[in-house]
Parts: structure tokens; sequence; C-alpha cells
């Protein structure tokens, strides 16, 4: 289900960027003494003591200003702290209490949320001493730190998490496969989830999420049991405006990193977009399990071989990854959606499919015998060995003697044999040469 997410907020220039850096490890948010310099969010991950949560990098809070950055950013803020299970709020020692920090501690004390104060740029003692000031704020007990340095940052994320739930609700050891179904904006996301609900609602179980998120739904019906989550529409980055759009967006493109199974809906009167392109090498990107669903068939004018010709046109598209299901759909007639589940539980059994060993390596060496790596740099390449990795997606290590030297083409080439022999279609596979 959806992780926590702790928003970061503050007046400019206070370390907000530099503190989310450091959170999670990474120069993803880009820091710089002048004041302003971040406008847009940043969404990145973090995990402390067991628990995984989302953080977002906000920009500097300005209120009453006519700055049209500024106030921009006032709405992103507000958006955040309304995502928000925890609110960071970042103050600097070296100025004390400011009159911008007084107006975000007046809208952060109207809102219900937890809020945990943390006084940056605290050094030395003196500062340690200074910081004392910030109880004034009436919004507890500040902690001290320097996100530019570390110090204190432990201590800080220890009590944020205390405020954290864990990720999933599922009860221990309970696995229910989550299908996903993603798209463009108008493409027929929600048509689908609606017909496919149908009218017992009493087999739909709401879990955990708001109206502006992914919203996942127990389905339990025709032997099925699975979460289907429904998402925002997808579009270009360009396209995508400063409100809370951008969150929808966000929230969907985690649903994808977490799903089991992405239902990739295409709209048939558009043909396959730039976008629909952009979205599958996302999924495939995140090594998750894909159906892709052309809707709207019904209002496509047909005859014997267009679905023949829509086939090869979007195999053309998406290939090298071409083992994918293709299903020709009307969800607002709800034509074929019940083979659209099928292919959703194939797809997921062939993604936690673990071939024997001996077996692969049967398969591999007759692949091998018949079609050798070719040499390189007058090196014979020997491929000795093979082995399925214990990984959430398929995964394959083959032992050789210069795994440097296989090229992309005979990657390929073994990756083929492979979805000949077993069934991973629908599923990314990775392959990896190592060192005998």
């Amino acid at each position: 289900m959806p992780k926590d997410t702790v928003a970061i907020v503050g007046r400019p220039n206070v370390g907000k960027s530099t503190l989310f850096n450091r959170f999670i490890e990474s120069r993803k948010a880009i820091v710089d003494e002048v004041s302003g310099v971040t406008r847009d969010r940043h969404y990145g991950e973090v995990e402390w003591e067991g628990k995984i949560f989302n953080v977002i990098d906000t920009g500097g809070y300005v209120e009453h200003s006519d700055d049209v950055f500024e106030s921009a950013i006032r709405q992103q803020v507000a958006l955040a702290i309304e995502e928000a299970a925890l609110i960071l709020f970042v103050v600097d020692v070296t100025s004390g209490i400011t009159d911008l920090d007084e107006s975000v501690a007046r809208m952060l004390r109207k809102t219900n949320k937890k809020v945990v104060v943390a006084v940056n740029k605290v050094d030395n003692l003196q500062r340690r001493y200074d910081a004392n000031e910030f109880y004034g704020l009436g919004l507890g007990e500040p902690h001290c730190i320097s996100s530019l340095h570390g110090s204190g940052t432990g201590d800080l994320l220890d009590e944020m998490v205390q405020h954290i739930a864990t990720e999933t609700p599922l009860e221990e050891g309970e696995e229910v496969p989550r299908y996903a179904v993603v798209g463009r904006p108008n493409v027929g996301k929600s048509s689908l989830i609606n017909s496919l609900v149908g009218e017992d609602r009493n087999i739909v179980t709401p879990v955990s999420g708001t109206t502006r998120d992914s919203i996942y739904s127990r389905y339990q019906k025709y032997n099925h049991d699975f979460f289907l989550v429904d998402t925002a529409g997808l579009r270009k980055k360009g396209k995508v405006h400063e409100d809370v759009e951008f969150y929808s967006v966000m929230r969907a493109i985690r649903t994808i990193e977490h799903a089991d199974v992405c239902l990739l809906m295409i709209d048939a009167t558009q043909r396959l977009e730039g976008q629909d392109l952009n979205i599958f090498g996302l999924i495939r990107k995140n090594k998750r399990g894909v159906v892709l669903l052309v809707n709207k068939w019904d209002l496509v004018e047909k005859d014997s071989g267009t679905a023949k010709e829509y086939t090869r046109h979007i195999k053309h598209k998406i290939a090298p990854f071409v083992d994918v299901p293709i299903l020709f759909v009307s969800a607002l007639y709800k034509q074929r959606i019940h083979k659209v589940l099928e292919a959703a539980q194939q797809v997921y059994e062939n993604r936690k499919r673990h071939v024997p060993t001996a077996r692969l390596n049967k398969v591999v060496r007759e692949a091998v015998d018949q079609n050798p790596p070719p040499a390189s740099g007058g090196r014979y390449i020997q491929i000795k060995y093979a082995t399925q990795l214990y990984t959430y997606s398929p995964a394959f290590a083959l032992f050789c003697n210069y795994p440097q030297a296989i090229r992309e083409p005979y990657k390929r080439y073994l990756e083929n044999v492979l979805r000949k022999h077993f069934n991973f279609t629908g599923v990314p596979i990775q392959i990896f040469f190592r060192k005998k």
C-alpha cells in the first residue's frame, strides 16, 4: 500500500534541500546559498529502522508575496502538507525566529498533523544553547541538527519514524497481487475499474488512500483475489501544471514502482503515442509485469485484419520487448474485460516463475552449441553455467570466461531462447554475465 509521506517545509534558505539530500543519500535537489533555488517539489525514499517512507522537499514558504514563483511555491507547500502524514519544520539557528518562521508556524498549528521542528546549522555548543529559542514556536521540542555535517540527523530520524506507519497493512504472510491500471488521461482507466467492480460493492474492500491518491480496491470474485489500483493519467512532463495534478502523477509513478502487474491502457482511436511508450518504458525499467489493453475498440472501424495490423504496429513500437499480451477491449461495454483478469493473473505467475537449474543449463547449452557467442579480439568465449537469481522478477546469471566481451545482440538471442522454452510473457528478463 502507499507509504507514509514526510513534507519538509520552512522559509527560504534554511537548509531544507541539504537535509533532503542527506535523507535520501543522494544529491537530487539543487543546493545553493541563494534563497529560492527550489521551486519544484522533489520526491525521495528513506529507509530507517526498518520503515520505508517518502520525503518531499518543498520550496521556501513566503507569505503575502506578489512574486509569481513564491505564490506558486506557497500552493505547492500547502499541497505537500495536505498529503503528508508528518511535517518536518526546518528553521535556522543563526537567524533565530523570524517573521516568516512565525507565519509558517501559524499555518502548521492549523493542521491536525504531527509537526517535528528541526533547528538547522547547530554545529557548536553556543548554537545549541541558542536553539532553545525555538521552543517559542509552540510546536514541541526542537531537534538540533546540522544538515551539512549530518550531526543530529540520526536522532531526528528516530523521532520521525515514531510517527510513521509501516508500509503495508496486510496481515503477515498474506500475499495478494497488485494490478495497477495506468495510462494517459481519458483512455478509460476508471471505466475499466467500474466495469470490473460491478454492482456487488461488498466484495470490494477499500485500502488506505485519499481521493487524490491511487485508490486500492480488494477484488474478490470469479476465483480471483487481488488489489486493483486506479491511478491518475500520466501526461508529458511539460503538460503537467503546477497544481494537484503533479502529486497525482507522482503517486501514479510510485504505484507502478510497487505494482506486480501494470495494465497499460491505450486509446484505440489514437494509436500508440509517445507518452504510451514512455509509460511502457517506465514499467519495463521497474521490472513490472505488463499487459497492453487497447481500449475503445468498439469505436474503431474494423475488418478481419484490423486487429492483426494493430498488433504489428504495437510490437514494432515497443520492440525489442514484444513478448507482451495485447488485448482489444471496450471498458464501457465490458467487452473481453474478464480476459484482462486472466492475462494479468498469468503474467503475475510468469513473474514468479523459477526455472530448475538443471533444465535451465540444458536449454542454455543447446542454444550456445547451436549459435556460439562471437569471438572478441581473438578470444573464444565459453559459457559454462547458468542459474536463476532469487529476485522479484526473472533474472539469470551466466558464468563465462570473458563476460565483458558478450554484446547486446547475443544477449537478446539468449533472452529469446529463454522465452521460447519458458513462459515469461509480459515480464522483463534480466541476464547478467559473470566471470567463471
